[in-house]
This record gives C-alpha cells, sequence and structure tokens, in this order.
C-alpha cells in the first residue's frame, strides 16, 4: 500500500502498544477504523457528484421550443397597449372626467 512491509507494520505496532499501552490502543484502532470508513465514504460522495455533474454537462441539452413566426405591422398595431390619447377619448365616450 504504502510501500511498507511486514517488519516495518510490526514495528510501528510495537511502538504504538509501548507509547498508548495496551488499555487504549484498541479504542485508537477503532476510532482509527471510523475515520478511515467515513474518508471512504466521502470521497466516494465527492466522486459520485463529479461524475454525476461530468455526464450531465455531456448530455445535450433539451432545445427550446419553436418561436412564433416573426410578427408583421398589422400584428404589431393590434399587440401596442393604449396611448394615453385613446384612454382619455374612451373617457369622453362613457361621461367621466
Amino acid at each position: 500500500m504504502f510501500g511498507l512491509g511486514f517488519t516495518e507494520i510490526l514495528v510501528i505496532l510495537v511502538v504504538a502498544l509501548l507509547v498508548f499501552g495496551p488499555d487504549r490502543l484498541p479504542e485508537l484502532a477503532r476510532s482509527l477504523g471510523r475515520g478511515l470508513a467515513e474518508f471512504r465514504r466521502a470521497s466516494s460522495d465527492l466522486r459520485r457528484s463529479v461524475l454525476d455533474a461530468a455526464e450531465e454537462s455531456r448530455r445535450p441539452e433539451a432545445k427550446p421550443a419553436a418561436l412564433p413566426a416573426a410578427a408583421g405591422p398589422a400584428d404589431e398595431a393590434a399587440a401596442a397597449p393604449l396611448a394615453p390619447a385613446a384612454t382619455a377619448e374612451s373617457e369622453r365616450d362613457t361621461g367621466r372626467s
């Protein structure tokens, strides 16, 4: 894994046993195992999200719906808002002031 042989790992374990003692060593090993499991879980989640984002960017995007044909001059006049003069004329016709 890291280029460590059996002898190197054995020396590390003996030194850890001497430093931490037989009471704390199982507790430390358990904490180390939980930490490694959490790291693996986080790295796999990150990898999955990056792969999903890359896959999403490769997919062709949905094309927008076709736009209606260009409006002609008659359509523009019908769609234009009422001018203030036209509003004033409609108020005169109804008798309001």
